[in-house]
């Protein structure tokens, strides 16, 4: 069977191909199109689908539209009350039930060939679902969607046997955790649906202070559920227009809310565990790209593993609509081999694009040895590698590398991204020297989707990753998985003794990663970086010609 995964209803459009059971390719449209998100969660933008990205995932597997057998589109707009019932009332609601309507018909126009009646809708939340509880290592376990919403509800409680849904609970709108998260997002003058994690970040800065006026409003309600009073955040900090400072007390909001939210996802851990008694639980939902909240919830819930979809987002129920509809059209589905299922190039197709630029390049006899030079002189690299990863984070594809020996450093690679100096930046650390320097969080933790304490002896090693509150959003690289970085983090420790890089993604502030080599160019010539290792290939930035000092001129 050969499956086509569609999201477009909301935000972060994506597509993904599932062939026998098998994932073959998914990516964002943000990548092709270079918009950051693909577009705003705008009514009228719920028509625009991920063209380009579908157009791509068909073409990796050598599919024309006419061959597939079905195409999952990650929204049923059979599902949607109306703006009343919700309790949103929003108005907007009404036009994204329509267009939903119409994705066949645009679906058939976008890949000409395809016939309207294969596209299946998949409900919002059982996209999400299958995105975690199908596409993790384990088959059986039970299964935490929350998000802002989908149809009607934010939230799904349930597990996967063999294979199969089984719906445990859900939560109505209007009550949601990540619409919440959403509110004060916007409330601390952020981009809501679009910055979250750096109230996150923000949240680090303060004391949670307010949480017990928080406690009163976010509560689980012990079947499953939960309760979302509305909150007037002004009360306790007011309202940041763009780019204005905040206060101690909006880090502080940030820390109360960020409390609250964890307390009542273990409370859920926990409800959905007494009801499975399973012993994986994975997750999906942009509230399950909180990786503060994922540490905990496997700190404090009686689970002995945490899963987390690296695409949790809405970008991941692509895949997730496509897992669901092969499962029910008969195919036997396997997890999903990793984050890197974007975009990649051989070696000759590199080597084109360096010779069209018209740049000095240069082929060492291996990349990691000079990558790891050029970090032990703390300079800064690009690093574009293989297939791009699928989701917000950069796992080692399409990344910035540091040196994290070096306080300044922080404020450095914020410099380099032009994004805010309190934003953190993670370590890539060798898996099998993960244990020395981090605990608390899972190991190995190959997605970047959990929080570790930094051991005391190594704090002022790796004081670039080591975050306010002495923890660090580790990413451990293991040599069978990824020989390439693991080599290049061995070459630096054998320089300096560290067994960490810095690790961000390749791009700058308010544009997506980078994801073909024209956006790498881009990127290196427009950023203060020392050197672009792309494929086998190192660009190095010409060191500048000193100016001659200007001589008076002579008065006649």
């Amino acid at each position: 069977m050969k499956v086509l995964g569609i999201n477009a209803i909301y935000h972060d459009p994506a597509a993904a191909l599932v062939v026998d059971g098998r994932v073959v390719a998914a990516a964002e449209e943000e990548r092709f199109s270079r918009r950051k998100h693909g577009k705003r969660p705008l009514p009228w933008s719920a028509w625009e689908l991920p063209e380009l990205s579908a157009a791509w995932c068909l073409a990796e597997a050598g599919i024309r539209p006419e061959e597939l057998d079905a195409v999952a589109y990650s929204f049923d707009p059979a599902l949607m009350v109306t703006p009343e019932e919700t309790g949103l009332f929003d108005d907007g609601d009404v036009m994204r039930k329509r267009y939903a309507q119409m994705a066949p018909d645009f679906l058939a126009h976008a890949l000409p060939g395809l016939d309207p009646a294969k596209v299946h809708f998949v409900k919002h939340h059982v996209a999400h679902a299958a995105s975690a509880g199908k596409a993790a290592p384990q088959r059986d376990n039970a299964v935490l969607v929350l998000d802002g919403r989908g149809e009607a509800h934010s939230h799904l409680a349930g597990r996967y046997v063999d294979g199969q849904l089984e719906v445990l609970a859900g939560q109505a709108l209007p009550h949601s955790l990540g619409l919440m998260y959403e509110e004060l997002t916007d409330h601390l003058g952020f981009l809501r649906s679009s910055d979250e994690f750096k109230v996150m970040a923000m949240a680090s800065y303060g004391k949670p202070r307010f949480l017990g006026e928080l406690s009163e409003l976010v509560r689980a309600t012990g079947d499953g559920g939960f309760v979302t009073e509305r909150i007037d955040f002004s009360e306790f900090a007011p309202r940041l227009g763009k780019d204005e400072p905040w206060t101690e007390d909006h880090a502080d909001l940030a820390a109360s809310v960020q409390t609250r939210l964890e307390e009542v996802l273990v409370d859920l851990a926990r409800w959905v565990h007494e009801q499975t008694g399973e012993k994986t639980l994975t997750m999906a939902g942009g509230t399950a790209l909180n990786c503060v909240a994922n540490t905990r919830i496997l700190a404090e819930s009686p689970f002995e593993h945490v899963w987390v979809q690296p695409a949790a987002g809405d970008a991941g129920t692509a895949l997730g609509s496509a897992l669901h509809v092969a499962h029910e059209l008969g195919d036997r589905t396997d997890p999903m081999p990793g984050a890197a299922l974007g975009r990649g190039w051989t070696d000759d197709e590199i080597e084109r694009w360096l010779q069209t630029a018209a740049i000095d390049y240069e082929r060492p006899d291996d990349v990691a040895e000079t990558v790891a030079e050029v970090l032990a002189d703390n300079g800064i690299v690009a690093w574009f590698q293989g297939r791009s990863e699928y989701g917000p984070r950069a796992l080692g594809h399409r990344s910035l590398l540091a040196h994290p020996g070096f306080e300044a450093n922080l404020e450095r690679m914020n410099d380099v991204k032009g994004r805010e100096q309190f934003r953190p930046v993670a370590p890539m650390v060798l898996l099998e020297r993960a244990p020395e320097l981090f605990s608390r969080g899972p190991i190995p933790s190959p997605y970047m989707l959990f929080v570790h304490d930094v051991a005391e002896e190594w704090r002022d090693r790796i004081p670039t990753v080591t975050h306010v509150d002495g923890t660090a959003r580790i990413q451990t690289i293991d040599a069978g998985t990824e020989p390439l970085v693991h080599r290049m983090i061995s070459a630096f420790e054998r320089r300096t003794g560290l067994p960490v890089v810095v690790n961000t993604s390749l791009n700058t502030a308010g544009r997506p990663m980078v994801d073909d080599p024209r956006d790498a160019l881009e990127c290196f010539g427009s950023a203060p970086v020392d050197l672009l290792a792309i494929g086998p290939f190192v660009v190095r930035r010409p060191r500048p010609t000193p100016r001659p000092t200007p001589r008076p001129t002579p008065r006649s």
